[in-house]
């Protein structure tokens, strides 16, 4: 499997149309609503109440469970209540709601913090709110507190951005620069990593130009572009790791077991930024695109804030919505109104009109082993689906369902359209659901 250069991908439509749109800072909305569903992990409990004022960067919601991050205000003003709502999990969130006072004063605890040493670095990320900013949102601060610390390990930062229409990485290369640079030496410092690779796809030149130059001009030696190949999933963390190093990264293992500390470009820039003025995560850049949108860009947007309020900072919808994505069309969740409000591992909103989010009616599979061979990890979707659909446990297994990262390929590429991602992830749910029996 991994005697080639590459792992397997395929080629889907780029459609980076908003890949030369400068970034646009949002005003901030009169209402925000914040979840308390950020992250990987625990939810976390309000620690605010109706009625209570609240200032920008102040911790509005904490757990005592161990795996989470802080929720902090995006913005100044009152609590107006505290809601529940449905979200594009299909499950229930608590929401903050804030009525904004425009005036953003800033909560006086907010300073830049002061680290001495690995665990105070650690203690810092995690008050910062940080979680995986591609879109995983797992807890940073644990990613970057490995068991094995004291062993040889590269920092790798991923800047691919494979999935079609999203930019708003590639945007945070161009426009962050200083900040993804300061934020990686900080991490090599405090994880002990001697090297960072930093993996891009070679439809950004301009990023990876502006890399290499200013690391020559700071003189820079131990950080690198890795030019990847424009293909899809090259961001999949464990793809990133084999290109990057050629380890394998099964199901199950951690990077930090094979010497790799891996994090999204954009949650690196937060860092640099953060170390400087202690500000937390309360902000997010995203993508807004889609042949229903009046006008495309990349914007900064207070997090809590609406979908719809975005919309209509970008002009509003030109056509009728048929779809609306929290992310990519690859990976991304469609949800049922833009009345939820922006999270902070979004990183695009993307609204299809019924002609973009076509989606073929489903024929038999012809078994031309397509799905097979679009797998980064040669696994067998048809065999999972068979299995699947007779609840064999066992056979889910042995086919190695578990090392399925539902990126989509198999779906994409099939030529009867058979939802085999999905399926995918049921297969997976069912093994979970059998081993805690």
């Amino acid at each position: 499997m991994f005697g080639a250069k590459h792992l397997n991908s395929i080629h889907v439509g780029h459609y980076k149309n908003t890949a030369g749109c400068a970034t646009e800072v949002m005003p901030v909305p009169q209402v925000v609503k914040i979840s308390m569903s950020q992250n990987i992990g625990a939810p976390c409990k309000p620690l605010v109440k109706k009625g209570d004022p609240v200032l920008v960067g102040q911790k509005i919601g904490d757990t005592d469970a161990f795996l989470h991050v802080p929720i902090h205000s995006s913005v100044s003003g009152v609590v107006s209540g505290i809601e529940t709502q449905r979200n594009a999990m299909g499950g229930y969130e608590t929401l903050v709601v804030i009525e904004s006072d425009g005036k953003q004063e800033i909560d006086p605890s907010i300073k830049p913090p002061e680290i001495t040493d690995q665990p105070g670095f650690i203690a810092a990320v995690k008050e910062s709110g940080l979680v995986g900013l591609g879109g995983a949102s797992f807890p940073t601060w644990l990613k970057f507190n490995p068991k094995n610390l004291g062993e040889p390990m590269v920092l790798i930062i991923n800047g691919a951005e494979c999935e079609p229409f999203i930019t708003s990485d590639h945007r945070t290369m161009l426009e962050d620069t200083q900040n993804i640079i300061d934020g990686a030496q900080a991490i090599m410092k405090y994880v002990q990593a001697t090297e960072c690779i930093i993996g891009i796809e070679g439809n950004k030149p301009d990023a990876i130009e502006k890399f290499n130059k200013m690391f020559a001009e700071q003189g820079i030696t131990n950080m690198k572009t890795l030019t990847l190949q424009e293909t899809y999933p090259q961001g999949a963390e464990r793809v990133l790791i084999y290109e990057a190093t050629g380890k394998t990264c099964n199901a199950g293992v951690l990077p930090a077991d094979l010497g790799c500390i891996v994090s999204n470009v954009t949650s690196v820039a937060f860092l640099g930024q953060y170390l400087k003025d202690g500000m937390p995560l309360v902000s997010k850049r995203v993508t807004i695109d889609g042949d229903a949108v009046t006008k495309p860009g990349n914007v900064v947007i207070p997090i809590g804030t609406m979908i719809r309020d975005v919309i209509e900072f970008c002009g509003g919808y030109k056509s009728e919505p048929r779809k609306i994505l929290m992310g990519g069309p690859m990976m991304g969740r469609a949800i049922y109104s833009d009345r939820m409000p922006i999270v902070k591992n979004n990183n695009a909103i993307l609204a299809f009109t019924k002609e973009q989010a076509f989606i073929p009616e489903e024929t038999a599979c012809i078994c031309c082993g397509r799905c097979h061979s679009a797998c980064p990890f040669n696994l067998l979707p048809t065999g999972f689906a068979d299995a699947y659909e007779a609840r064999d446990v066992k056979r889910l297994n042995d086919l190695k369902i578990m090392q399925c990262m539902e990126c989509g390929s198999c779906s994409y590429i099939c030529p009867a359209h058979r939802p085999l991602a999905f399926i995918n992830k049921l297969g997976k749910a069912l093994v979970r659901e059998a081993s805690q029996k």
